[in-house]
């Protein structure tokens, strides 16, 4: 008999919320995670001061309150708690010019001219939609959807580019504040702005932004995933720490074994039980463009010169959607941007328990060539300081996270790419490869449930999710 119903490797999110769903079902449970401390990219620490607590790479959160499967869990009753900023989050143009996302798409309208009442329309048209497409949307696209004409609806917005250079955001936005609005929010998927598919991450951002705003967790990130473990312990399963699985065959017997990991990390642990077909597929799996972060302490709060920013949690530093739109293909060519594009928080305004009295954190990070091993952290103050003029007097201590630190922290993260893999259109639709069904591979019992499979990136735990229903059958 097996030792274990279930083994899961990787105690992320989504490595946590397969076991969340083996132990619902009554299957005994063992995650293993091979470092000290679980969380993947979900972890906080003091990485610049005492007293100062930042997030190391997941910070934001709308799709964990947005999760058809988080949201069924009482992670409260484990000590999570959410802190919503004034605003979800905002674009900012110049120093003084920046579009305000509000929770109502009404407010949100009024500050883009004559964009405004087609904003309207768009946004309440995909509100209404969402309690339909949102299962599909956050699962497998190659799928018989529930709600075909609600998810054709929505289709025939989120494939085109969003670059205005395909004239898709210059067609649908008329202003330029609405365009860099929707460009930034795009940005969040790491590709060039004239692919296919990448208005869909436009919509999904601004969608999320008004359904469930975008919120951190009180004390940090790994509030969620401690509140998760404490859920899967109570429900009768067990958390190793420390052990770094070198393969397969080391793993106490199971039933089911659901790995958190890439298919780089799945072809390095598996070995020679992987048929050569499918390693070549490993092989060949691309990874996107990395992050460069920076976290900072700081005296006071960022000194915005438009007071609307510092009510925003998150802040989009881009300029024009054409600037952003560059930025983001040199990325994307392996070059370093002349002015990337920078997303940056301020969880300390939301929730103050992040740094000392009258102190704050911000946590910022620039798009860059994957592997890039260039600091931008000068960059990245310098494009802050544009709008912010006199933070650079009040910053306590720097920390960075380049490319090529981020594997060391979390082996998922190839080559900084923080998001399990490119959001090209063949591994966008059939993420992370081509088959019937992308949670399964070819060693009988063993599934992969990263956010290399779908939908991908993201403090949602939908992967594992979907992952561990697949090996239930």
């Amino acid at each position: 008999m097996p030792e274990y119903d279930a083994m899961v490797v990787g105690a992320g999110p989504n490595g946590l919320a397969a076991a969340i769903t083996m132990a619902q079902a009554g299957r005994s449970v063992l995650v293993v995670e091979g470092t000290d401390t679980i969380g993947g990219g979900t972890k906080t620490e003091e990485l610049t001061l005492p007293g100062f607590h930042h997030d190391v790479c997941s910070a934001v959160h709308p799709l964990a309150l947005g999760s058809p499967f988080l949201r069924t869990l009482p992670l409260g009753e484990h000590g999570l708690d959410w802190a919503q900023p004034r605003f979800p989050f905002a674009h900012a143009i110049d120093r003084e010019d920046a579009v305000i996302v509000h929770r109502d798409i009404s407010e949100t309208a009024d500050g883009l001219g004559a964009d405004g009442p087609r904003y309207s329309r768009a946004l309440r048209r995909l509100d209404r939609l969402w309690p339909k497409i949102e299962d599909h949307l956050l699962g497998p696209v190659l799928r018989i959807p529930t709600h075909p004409l609600a998810l054709a609806r929505f289709g025939l917005s989120a494939l085109p580019p969003a670059s205005a250079s395909w004239n898709w955001s210059s067609v649908y936005w008329w202003e330029d504040c609405s365009r860099a609005l929707f460009a930034g929010c795009a940005a969040h998927s790491f590709l060039p702005l004239d692919r296919p598919l990448t208005s869909s991450f436009g919509w999904l951002m601004l969608i999320t932004a008004h359904r469930f705003g975008w919120p951190v967790a009180v004390g940090g990130s790994a509030a969620i995933t401690r509140s998760m473990a404490a859920h899967l312990e109570s429900l009768g399963g067990e958390i190793r720490t420390g052990w770094m699985v070198e393969s397969l065959d080391e793993l106490p017997g199971a039933t089911y074994t659901l790995l958190d990991l890439t298919p780089t990390g799945f072809g390095k642990i598996a070995g020679d039980r992987l048929p050569p077909g499918y390693l070549r597929k490993v092989r060949k799996y691309r990874y996107g463009p990395a992050a460069f972060k920076l976290d900072l302490a700081i005296d006071g709060p960022i000194p915005w010169t438009n007071p609307d920013l510092a009510g925003a949690g998150t802040v989009h530093i881009g300029g024009s959607a054409h600037e952003i739109a560059a930025a983001e293909k040199a990325a994307w060519r392996r070059q370093l941007p002349e002015r990337p594009f920078i997303l940056l928080s301020q969880q300390s305004v939301a929730d103050p328990s992040r740094a000392p009295s009258g102190k704050h954190t911000v946590w910022a990070y620039a798009h860059v060539p994957n592997g890039s091993d260039a600091d931008l952290s000068e960059h990245i103050i310098d494009r802050i300081e544009e709008l912010a003029p006199g933070l650079r007097s009040r910053i306590l201590a720097v920390h960075s996270l380049g490319p090529p630190d981020w594997p060391g922290r979390n082996p998922n993260y190839v080559g900084g790419d923080i998001a399990g893999g490119a959001h090209s259109l063949k591994q966008f639709v059939t993420r992370p490869f081509p088959q019937a069904n992308p949670y399964r591979t070819p060693i009988e019992g063993v599934f992969l449930c990263s956010a290399s499979t779908p939908p991908g990136a993201g403090t949602h735990g939908m992967c594992g999710h979907r992952a561990a229903l697949t090996a239930l059958g």
